[in-house]
């Protein structure tokens, strides 16, 4: 089932996750909807702030990008790169900061660039609940931060610089008020 994401202004998007366990209600289902959701919104995560739960779980699946020739060097790592994370939280992030211009399907039409760390540490538990702490470099740890972040009530427009949050302040206040043109289901606070 394909649920409407939730749009910048939601108060959904500022919580901060709660943590979940194996009994979480229907938990499979709920992840196979966020999947179809977004891979309808043609996105390459999702976090569940985004569909109005307020719990630490987000999805990436960046194999769209194995065919971008941008990315042809690590193109056999992105191919099967799809991953659910599950009570994620970030235990280091390293290496050089580079910016790369994000967007966010809550934020429809809105994109700028972003300094983050090329590496990460992270722990997370997959879907059948099994623990993981891995390390992730490139493209798939901008994607995994940018959704870890969901999880922690941070949206990629808080990490804007004061003169670029005011430049994108009018395009912020008509999502907010449903003044924009989307191809997927979205809910708008106002």
């Amino acid at each position: 089932m394909i649920l409407p994401i939730r749009a910048f202004g939601d108060p959904v998007l500022r919580k901060t996750g709660k943590e979940i366990d194996e009994n979480y209600p229907d938990l499979q289902e709920l992840i196979d909807n966020m999947f179809e959701t977004m891979y309808s919104a043609n996105g390459i995560g999702l976090a569940a702030p985004q569909i109005g739960l307020d719990i630490r779980l987000f999805m990436v699946d960046v194999t769209p990008l194995a065919e971008d020739e941008d990315y042809e060097d690590i193109a056999e790592e992105l191919k099967d790169f799809k991953k659910v994370f599950i009570n994620a939280k970030i235990l280091e992030e390293s290496g050089e900061e580079w910016k790369f211009n994000e967007g966010c399907l809550s934020i429809p039409d809105v994109r700028e660039d972003v300094k983050r760390k090329s590496t990460i540490l992270i722990e997370y538990y997959d879907e059948n609940f099994v623990k993981h702490t891995e390390t992730f470099s490139d493209i798939r740890a901008r994607v995994i931060q940018h959704e870890y972040d969901h999880i922690e009530g941070t949206l990629f427009t808080d990490h804007l610089s004061s003169l670029k949050k005011k430049l994108v302040k009018g395009k912020l206040t008509k999502i907010t008020q449903g003044e924009v043109s989307i191809s997927y289901k979205m809910r708008f606070p106002k």
